[in-house]
């Protein structure tokens, strides 16, 4: 099978030099074959700091990686599948717009939108113009959370657990809260129903009801705790575990994603990638009206 050509949107996060390492270098200990990223559109928000203030450095980061740097998306149409990484999600459903025309697969980054309104929208240009789209949080796949449920068992609670910091210039659970919801929904699946959220300084507790009586938890904190992980309930035995860093969350999350771009066929079914960004769109709700109980159907 011939590599894959593979254009970059945003480059404004850490993810943009990790991926060009393990995907582009055939030396390196975690290389993941199959593609290779030629292209790069830098891209940035202005209205994120955390977007605007590294935007130039890994914009010369990929220069030196040997990237061809492009001034606008529309001169990537000549890629075989896209890397949709700005690290503002607010902006995925613009770039993805353009992205759209060109019918290729497309990894969005986490988290997929910043609001639920423009998941949806999302996701009706993808269907609207059949374009593959992934999504995940690369915690989704570590060593630790990857092999922590046989499959024999059934999960009735999940409880995940991982930092939640929260910035000025983003929306709450949108930045940090995605990794331990796409932890939470990795054992949970589908099916929310009701969403609270209960928060003070230091820690935020998330509880969600699905419908048919499971019950899942996504606890984060800005005391000190930097680790992800869980505790699940099955019908077998209660286990728990952290995600341990053997093995690059990375590395393992692109092992998904490279067939993903060969096949155009996701691991993740979309309807679930959707109904993440539903909890946190809730649970947010929910925060801002003092823990109400939110319903997901009324989204």
């Amino acid at each position: 099978m011939s590599t894959l050509k593979i254009g970059m949107i945003g480059l404004d996060t850490s993810h943009c030099p990790a991926f060009v390492g393990l995907l582009n270098k055939s030396d390196n200990e975690f290389h993941v074959p199959g593609t290779r990223i030629v292209k790069a559109f830098p891209g940035g928000s202005k209205t994120f700091s955390n977007s605007y203030n590294r935007v130039g450095q890994y914009t010369e980061d990929m220069k030196a990686a040997g990237l061809e740097i492009v001034d606008s998306i529309e001169a990537m149409s000549d890629m075989d599948a896209f890397l949709l990484e700005s690290v503002d999600g607010a902006q995925h459903l613009e770039q993805f717009k353009i992205l759209a025309k060109f019918g290729k697969p497309v990894f969005i980054d986490k988290p997929l939108a910043c609001c639920y309104g423009d998941a949806k929208a999302i996701g009706a240009l993808a269907a609207g113009n059949k374009v593959p789209v992934m999504t995940a949080s690369a915690i989704r796949y570590a060593n630790g959370i990857n092999s922590l449920k046989a499959d024999d068992e059934t999960v009735g609670c999940c409880d995940a657990f991982g930092p939640m910091s929260f910035l000025s210039d983003y929306r709450d659970y949108f930045w940090y809260g995605i990794h331990t919801a796409e932890v939470l929904y990795r054992f949970m699946g589908k099916g929310c129903s009701t969403v609270r959220s209960l928060s003070n300084e230091k820690f935020d507790v998330v509880v969600g009801n699905w419908a048919d009586g499971r019950v899942g938890i996504m606890r984060g904190n800005r005391f000190g705790g930097n680790n992800f992980g869980c505790t699940i309930t099955t019908d077998k035995a209660n286990k728990s575990s952290a995600a341990l860093a053997d093995v690059p969350y990375y590395a393992l999350m692109l092992k998904e994603v490279v067939p993903f771009f060969q096949t155009g066929k996701s691991p993740l079914d979309f309807s679930e990638s959707l109904e993440v960004i539903a909890f946190l769109e809730a649970a947010s709700r929910s925060r801002e009206q003092g823990g109400k109980v939110i319903e997901l159907a009324s989204l």
